[in-house]
């Protein structure tokens, strides 16, 4: 077949994509998926995911291991940054579009195809993530979105798949489920209302365990690096973190926020380790970092989140702010304690050499060891100085 018709498939072997290969070989196309994992597959998945896509006529299928990239490049300045996208979501999609966008790319390249395929719909920020990265990267390389293109339901799908023959767990594919290292996501029905909440079983960790206990994240320069004591990769301190977790249902939650293309929309999450990970990281800077340095960081954080969140992820202006990341978490370093119990979680305190908050210097409420009283009242009078004249210069109007 000429490769003027050869197509290469993002293929995460669920609903959409089923479709897409499907639909695409029927068009005539040459299909060829490419699933990247960032974290959301073991090696039992992939093998199964290259089966099941060769069963749908495509002629090759690559799996890309991208966990340990995304993580470096990512997950690494997620964690600096505290990031969570109004102030709940951890960008466990969002980040990731970015990698297996990008891996895509460079397959249809390697691959000297004239088309890429996704199976986003149009009404999400997947579509925009997938196609403005394909656009930089590999702009000569058409755009096929047979979900988007043809306004198909989740319903509609399946009855496709049904007549070609192409079994599965439809009641399950009801949902949506977009699982990697940095959380899954979780959209069905519900996440289409504005009062509604997904139910027990959408979830893909149920509740297991009762009672508490607690956990001991290590830190070297604002990365996790031992659970418990033990010595881990920050990639396995994140899954060491997310099996000890899950078990108690914690890190569920339901985003609401602004999709690029301008519509509000609400999806589930499942986020453990991102959650527990974050606020621990969190607790420790407020320890080690200066005030100027943790109110930067928020302001930054919020730039960087959405800029992540909207695609941006090429942008050089988010090297930038990695570097300044970088720069803060040289004495991010020590242990935080964290209670796991049903369906929460909190921060006990932390351990650190760098901890600022030394008694040596003072206890707060208490007494300091720095400077008298008397000081504190000249600093007092300079501190409000310039609100003391404003009030004065217009009291007639107060």
């Amino acid at each position: 077949m000429s490769d003027q018709k050869k197509v290469v498939l993002a293929f995460s072997g669920g609903l959409d994509t089923t479709y897409c290969a499907i639909y695409l070989k029927e068009l005539g196309y040459e299909v060829h998926t490419v699933t990247v994992n960032t974290g959301g597959f073991d090696a039992e998945e992939l093998a199964s995911l290259e089966v099941k896509s060769k069963s749908l006529g495509a002629v090759s299928h690559q799996n890309v291991d991208a966990t340990e990239e995304f993580y470096r490049k990512s997950i690494k300045y997620l964690i600096a940054g505290n990031v969570l996208k109004n102030n709940t979501y951890p960008l466990s999609v969002s980040a990731e579009r970015v990698f297996q966008a990008t891996a895509i790319a460079k397959e249809a390249i390697k691959q000297g195809a004239t088309a890429i395929a996704h199976g986003s719909t149009g009404a999400g920020n997947d579509q925009v993530r997938f196609d403005m990265i394909f656009n930089i990267l590999c702009p000569e390389v058409s755009i096929i979105t047979p979900i988007r293109d043809k306004k198909l339901s989740r319903e509609e799908e399946i009855q496709f798949l049904i007549d070609h023959g192409v079994s599965g767990n439809w009641e399950k594919a009801l949902y949506s489920v977009n699982q990697g290292l940095w959380g899954t996501s979780v959209g069905g029905k519900e996440t289409l209302t504005s009062d509604q909440y997904l139910p027990e079983t959408a979830f893909p960790s149920q509740l297991e365990k009762d009672g508490s206990e607690v956990i001991e994240i290590g830190f070297e320069k604002g990365e996790p690096v031992a659970v418990n004591g033990e010595k881990l990769s920050p990639v396995q301190a994140i899954e060491k973190i997310n099996e000890l977790a899950n078990p108690y249902g914690v890190g569920r939650d339901i985003h609401v926020g602004d999709t690029i293309i301008g519509i509000k929309g609400r999806v589930g999450f499942e986020a453990a380790a991102p959650l527990i990970v974050i606020k621990a990281h969190h607790a420790l800077e407020k320890h080690t970092l200066t005030k100027n340095q943790l109110l930067l960081k928020d302001q930054y954080s919020l730039t960087y989140g959405n800029l992540l969140h909207e695609g941006h992820y090429l942008d050089p202006v988010m090297r930038d702010i990695e570097a300044f990341y970088e720069s803060t978490q040289k004495y991010v370093s020590g242990t935080v304690n964290v209670q796991l119990a049903p369906y929460r979680f909190y921060i006990i305190g932390i351990q650190s050499p760098n901890d600022l908050m030394q008694s040596s210097f003072g206890k707060y409420g208490e007494m300091n060891n720095s400077w008298s009283g008397e000081d504190v009242k000249g600093f007092s009078k300079i501190f409000g100085n310039q609100n003391m004249i404003y009030h004065k210069v217009h009291q007639a109007d107060e």
